[in-house]
């Protein structure tokens, strides 16, 4: 007879530790969630996308700008940090890669005269932190300003998307910097600004304390699903003798993890605990289409893990006939 553990009473729950990053995963693609922050060992990463390559670049040159003596800030050096420390992954060739090159440094220079060198910024690239009942997250803010008496959360954008303000409200990452840089700091911070490179164009929203709280407890909802799924996959999950060389198969757990999940309607039930789904018809024409999401988003929710949301193409299937399947791309796309 099995001796049966006793539970404490009284013991406080345990925190699921996350970043803003990883709660947006689980959102955007439960599959892509699992493989980046479970699965041991972690499935390949694919090649760098061009796009990531870009506001990477943007954001180092604008981090080392900050870091320069004042008299040292010009529009000039922005570009020329920029182009020291480029990324070449992703593009297509040299000559690609020295085109884009030269569309960001413009860009770089163009947002930089626009700033003041003397007003200095409270950080940049800061890390910071805080934890309710149920969460511990913490993430990095590309710039935290001090205006007056209040903290403004500043992040840049170099996509394609043009901004508004409902993208700036929207935001859970600066809602919960907001919270977490006020609680740090001591000071009031309401304002988040998405800065958007390609057009100059500055989306602003000032939150509210209900605001900020509804925030919360939003990413305390989808942490909650995220735990939930987490506890199931490493309770059924087989541990292998160490030494003995064989994979872990992940493919019993892919019903807790589906590829792409639709926004969830509120009080719906979560991949931990809903039934399984009938598979939908395939689609009447083929393409390289993710299915329900275009293949431009499809590949930027890829890119950050490499794997987990593939594209479809026919492809022979038993019997001589065409069947769908779930296969990655054959090469990495270029901006």
């Amino acid at each position: 007879m099995g001796a049966e553990q006793l539970g404490l009473e009284g013991m406080p729950q345990r925190l699921y530790t996350c970043t803003p990053s990883r709660l947006n995963t689980w959102l955007d693609c439960p599959r892509r969630y699992r493989m980046t922050y479970l699965d041991r060992p972690m499935p390949p990463k694919g090649p760098r996308w061009a796009h990531n390559s870009v506001g990477s670049s943007v954001h180092n040159a604008l981090a080392a700008w900050w870091r320069l003596p004042e008299p040292g800030r010009t529009p000039e050096a922005a570009g020329t940090l920029l182009v020291r420390g480029w990324l070449t992954d992703g593009f297509r060739d040299e000559a690609q890669s020295a085109e884009w090159r030269e569309r960001a440094r413009e860009m770089t220079e163009r947002y930089v005269a626009t700033l003041d060198p003397a007003d200095e910024p409270l950080g940049v690239e800061r890390t910071v932190a805080t934890r309710t009942g149920r969460i511990a997250v913490s993430g990095r803010i590309d710039r935290l300003d001090a205006r007056g008496t209040e903290l403004v959360v500043v992040d840049y954008k170099t996509g394609r998307h043009v901004l508004t303000s409902d993208d700036a409200r929207g935001s859970l990452a600066l809602a919960i910097y907001a919270v977490a840089a006020s609680r740090v700091l001591r000071r009031p911070c309401r304002r988040v600004e998405l800065h958007h490179l390609p057009t100059g164009d500055v989306a602003v929203w000032e939150h509210t304390d209900e605001s900020l709280q509804r925030h919360l407890r939003r990413a305390e909802g989808i942490a909650a699903e995220a735990s939930a799924a987490d506890d199931a996959y490493r309770r059924d999950l087989p541990r292998p003798r160490q030494g003995d060389g064989l994979p872990v198969d992940h493919t019993p757990h892919d019903d807790l993890f589906p590829r792409i999940r639709a926004p969830s309607a509120p009080g719906a039930t979560s991949p931990a605990t809903a039934p399984k789904a009938a598979k939908p018809p395939p689609a009447k024409t083929p393409g390289r289409r993710c299915r329900t999401q275009s293949r431009r988003v499809a590949s930027r929710q890829a890119s950050e893990a490499g794997r987990g949301c593939e594209t479809r193409s026919r492809r022979p299937g038993p019997g001589g006939g065409l069947a769908w399947r779930w296969v990655r791309p054959s090469r990495p796309r270029s901006c």
